[in-house]
């Protein structure tokens, strides 16, 4: 399932062939499309011409239509596609100071390398000043990175600002390219060829009939056929996914846990995913109570997808049954990092027990209720919820008569300690690679 990884190629011979043979393609697709000439591009704002328009908005309707049908038909897992992250008003000052250089100059990153390439002067001089420019912007970006960093939104995409289901969001893209490929077929007659309004011709051109009508097609296909649910999507996954799941190289062992929980380059987030009952009965200390069901949607995966390369994400449950299913529709969610408690939580109070008046083991009811009996809730109260922390004022042996506060201890865990449990180490923190483009 696409995506594939290239980075076994990385420093070879065919590694620098393929992302050549792309680059070379993208250079020779935007030379014969004419951007390699000030003239074609500045006429874009004077509507004289507008290939520049017609080129691009072809190439994103097109794009957009052959991703969704890839993710669509099971081909391509998007998930693992980088996006890059919004950051509105510093995004929205860039484009216009983009767009006025775009009209001054004639060009932008992408056509000036176009035009450096077939050696013309203008292209050269605006090469030069985009090096120039990435160079105050370094030396600069500190004075104002507060706004320069401000306003992000993550992985933002128009089916998210819509909220419409993908295939809905791609077929109204098409629709709103071909009516601007219309417009933009007026606006060429007129102040292009100097036409009359009177003269001027409704009718699109047979071109834009053919492939405008290939496009409204192909996108109403994309938006029948919908996208696959994340099961549909895990078992599509290849053995890079599933291999580690039957070597349960996912689950990790409460110990390490513990001992990640005082590394302080790793950020645990720990999602339990019982009910309400149970969390308050007992949970981990700064666990966070999520309900399994609402995870892959929107809002939260939008979350889980933002947490940074050193962040550890843990489900937990009662057992094991509920972590792993969740597990497998976050992971075809395209969520990284992401483990499940060996055991759960009953296995976490065999290793770190509760007091023995507070909670006892028992036959569970079901295979996902808790195997403990707790005599009241205690939530993260009990030194077992945090057994990485030596001594803690928070904590305190219910089982011990009172103490003055003359012998009261500054520490918390009242004697309660553990052994140094072995285990092999699992966590291997992975960020994704970003590959990023240029414009046209």
């Amino acid at each position: 399932m696409a995506p594939y990884d290239v980075n076994a190629l990385a420093h070879t011979v065919s590694y620098a062939l393929v992302f050549g043979a792309i680059g070379f393609g993208f250079g020779f697709a935007l030379e014969q499309g004419g951007f390699g000439d000030t003239r074609k591009l500045a006429a874009q704002f004077y509507l004289k011409d507008m290939t520049v328009l017609k080129v691009m908005f072809t190439a994103i309707v097109v794009a957009a239509v052959l991703v969704a049908g890839a993710t669509g038909f099971g081909l391509l897992d998007m998930s693992r596609v980088w996006v890059n992250p919004t950051f509105l008003w510093p995004g929205i000052l860039g484009g216009v100071i983009m767009g006025v250089g775009f009209v001054l100059g004639g060009f932008c990153p992408g056509t000036t390398l176009v035009a450096t390439a077939t050696l013309k002067l203008d292209g050269m001089i605006f090469l030069l000043g985009a090096l120039i420019g990435t160079w105050l912007f370094g030396e600069t970006v500190g004075s104002y990175e507060t706004f320069f960093l401000s306003s992000n939104m993550g992985r933002f995409t128009l089916q998210e600002w819509l909220g419409l289901p993908l295939g809905v969001t791609v077929l109204l893209l098409v629709v709103m390219a071909l009516l601007l490929f219309w417009g933009g077929e007026l606006a060429e007659q007129v102040f292009g060829r100097g036409r009359p309004w009177a003269e001027v011709s409704l009718r699109p051109s047979r071109a834009l009939q053919v492939t405008g009508g290939a496009l409204l097609l192909a996108s109403v296909v994309v938006m029948a056929r919908g996208q696959p649910t994340p099961a549909r999507k895990f078992d599509l996954m290849g053995a890079e996914v599933k291999k580690p799941l039957e070597e349960r190289a996912v689950f990790v062992h409460p110990a390490e846990v513990v001992a990640l929980r005082t590394d302080l380059t790793v950020l645990v987030n720990i999602l339990d995913l019982r009910g309400e009952h149970d969390f308050n009965l007992f949970h981990l200390g700064g666990a966070r109570r999520v309900d399994p069901a609402t995870l892959v949607q929107a809002g939260q995966l939008k979350d889980l997808l933002a947490l940074p390369a050193s962040a550890a994400t843990f489900l937990v449950g009662n057992g094991e049954a509920q972590a792993l299913a969740t597990w497998k529709q976050l992971k075809a969610m395209g969520v990284g990092n992401l483990y499940v408690v060996e055991g759960g939580l009953d296995r976490w109070l065999e290793l770190y027990p509760a007091p023995a008046c507070v909670a006892e083991r028992t036959t569970p009811a079901t295979p996902e209720a808790s195997a403990w009996r707790f005599a009241y809730a205690t939530g993260d109260s009990l030194p077992s919820a945090r057994p990485e922390l030596a001594t803690s004022r928070a904590f305190r042996s219910p089982c011990q008569e009172p103490l003055s506060v003359a012998e009261a201890h500054p520490g918390g865990h009242q004697g309660a300690a553990w052994p140094a449990y072995q285990f092999t180490r699992k966590v291997k923190l992975k960020g994704k690679a970003a590959v990023k483009g240029g414009c046209g």
